[in-house]
């Protein structure tokens, strides 16, 4: 915590401060009290969370676009304080935010500027704070713009896109021992294949894998670890496994935290530091700057609705389609599923599947808490992100989109801190500015061509990366959670005895987690064990945080 000197964090590259530590120190405060600070910001390169004081009674405060270093702040007494977490700033009695409880069960994690404890706010992703007569003035320095290339050469294209990422790649490199995440998917394979390219060594790749049908990908990791030469570890992550590190996992965060990856990152990146590895490169980001995810597909599906006369929508498919008897029939049930989701706008549409709203929020949560929430916030907050980049095309929006909700509340936040924790710092190479530039003004259909995901960066890697990595479906790191606690008996142990302890708390409906237990889960645990994990790690993290914690009657 810092209440009276400046804040300043680098990652490991960060463009225009190359001097020593004090030479950076001060580059920084003569960046953050200058008049034209947010100019100055767009153009920085890399992780960074700086606060800087003037000598008064101002301060200035300011994290990169992808919040891939974190700041928090609270105001006490009316002095501004902050640190890089926000169990640092919150003290012994310090009040849990319920809605912050109801964002964690609906998001999965916890959105910027909200944090878990009541008056500690986290510095949302490309935004700068102003503090001044006891106020803080929260302000974006950067929205994301997109300027599609007219006429574009492709061959263009992709020579300035395999330079950008070479250069990319080299800039994060660690020069002793160059080694990063390796899934099989076309991200992290690119990855290693430059560290080859430009240290002119092998790669160390670290692959997870599961006995878990359905869930292993170990293949095509070892598809690109024999394609590049690199120096491959494979490690198998064990329901013992997690038995032994939920619990210490859940703890390390300043905050409940629910992405599920964050266990296999967890191993991945431990087994990569016994090895002596002091930092990993990942590829989070080439999905969410290039259109790799699935939802991108679906979402322009669903948006091919608007193109069918008005007349017949409303005349005659909507009223068809929506009576009862007809949604029997499994064609046309699918069909009048398909007319419900088209016909709720972006980006409420997102959330139709939202896994807490599906059960029922009164199924799940107790009358008490419902109360004293604002379960319409989650929506306000995500049209609210929606509507403030500069994009006409869907799909460029709903990058932009990702970029908040996807990699800096979720994806970064998980493998930050489970490579702190394993004690190896990260670098993203995809997320350098002049890749997220070059992102911008790829033309839209680049991008999603037709219904084909990331159709330019799978054409401008062709010859390089491997044909299997390049037509395989998505995966990743997914944990096969549900599948091991209904049959493993420590795990099933100690996700019941977490449930068991929740339930008493005044969050969630002690009947809703007898049924989730006894029945839901059993049944279907791919689909329920995810409620398991989150309320799991919901309870984990009060026990070291708020033991005492409980909503009020």
């Amino acid at each position: 915590m810092s209440a009276h000197h400046d804040f300043i964090h680098l990652g490991s590259q960060v463009a225009n401060v190359t001097a020593p530590a004090e030479g950076a120190r001060a580059a920084w405060r003569d960046l953050m009290l200058g008049s034209d600070r947010h100019a100055a910001l767009s153009r920085m390169d890399g992780g960074f969370a700086v606060a800087v004081r003037d000598g008064g009674s101002r301060a200035f405060a300011a994290v990169d676009r992808f919040a891939a270093q974190t700041l928090c702040y609270s105001v006490v007494n009316g002095e501004l304080r902050f640190a890089e977490r926000a169990d640092a700033l919150a003290g012994s009695g310090a009040q849990i935010d319920l809605q912050s409880v109801f964002d964690y069960l609906y998001f999965h994690c916890i959105p910027s500027p909200r944090t878990i404890f009541e008056g500690v706010y986290r510095l949302p992703p490309g935004h700068c704070a102003r503090f001044e007569n006891g106020r803080v003035a929260l302000a974006p320095y950067w929205i994301p713009s997109f300027q599609n290339a007219s006429n574009p050469s492709l061959a263009s294209l992709r020579d300035e896109f395999r330079a950008l990422l070479e250069q990319a790649v080299g800039r994060e490199l660690d020069a002793d021992k160059p080694a990063c995440f390796l899934s099989g998917g076309t991200d992290s394979s690119t990855v290693a294949g430059l560290i080859g390219r430009v240290s002119g060594k092998p790669a160390a790749t670290y692959s997870i894998g599961f006995e878990a049908e359905g869930y292993d990908e170990m293949a095509y990791a070892r598809i690109a670890a024999r394609h590049f030469g690199t120096e491959h570890h494979e490690y198998y992550v064990t329901p013992d496994d997690l038995v032994r590190s939920i619990g210490h996992v859940a703890a390390s965060f300043d905050q409940p935290f629910g992405n599920s990856s964050v266990l296999p990152a967890f191993h991945c990146a431990r087994v990569a530091s016994e090895d002596g590895v002091t930092k990993l490169l990942a590829g989070d980001g080439g999905d969410e700057l290039f259109g790799g995810n699935s939802r991108y597909a679906l979402q322009r599906v669903f948006s091919w609705y608007g193109y069918v006369p008005g007349i017949v929508r409303r005349g005659l498919m909507e009223p068809v389609l929506g009576q009862a008897p007809l949604k029997r029939i499994p064609l046309l049930r699918k069909a009048a599923g398909y007319v419900e989701q088209a016909r709720v706008p972006m980006p409420d549409r997102l959330q139709m599947y939202n896994l807490l709203r599906r059960i029922g929020l009164d199924v799940v949560l107790t009358r008490d808490f419902l109360a004293r929430v604002d379960p319409d916030d989650a929506l306000r907050q995500q049209r609210e992100i929606w509507a403030g980049s500069d994009a006409v095309s869907q799909i460029d929006r709903t990058l932009a989109f990702d970029w908040r909700y996807t990699l800096a509340e979720s994806d970064l936040p998980k493998v930050r801190n489970a490579t702190q924790l394993a004690g190896v710092s990260v670098g993203f190479p995809f997320l350098d500015r002049a890749l997220l530039e070059f992102s911008m003004r790829l033309p839209s259909e680049y991008k999603l061509k037709g219904l084909k995901l990331r159709w330019f960066f799978k054409e401008a890697l062709r010859g390089f990366l491997p044909d299997a990595i390049i037509n395989k479906k998505k995966h990743g790191f997914g944990l096969p959670f549900g599948a091991w606690v209904v049959r493993h008996a420590g795990l099933q142990r100690l996700a019941t005895e977490s449930l068991a302890s929740l339930s008493t708390r005044g969050i969630v409906r002690p009947e809703f987690v007898k049924t989730l237990v006894a029945d839901l889960l059993p049944a279907h645990p791919g689909y329920y064990g995810e409620m398991v994990w989150i309320l799991t790690m919901l309870e984990q993290w009060l026990q070291s945080h708020a033991p005492r914690f409980k909503v009020d009657a």
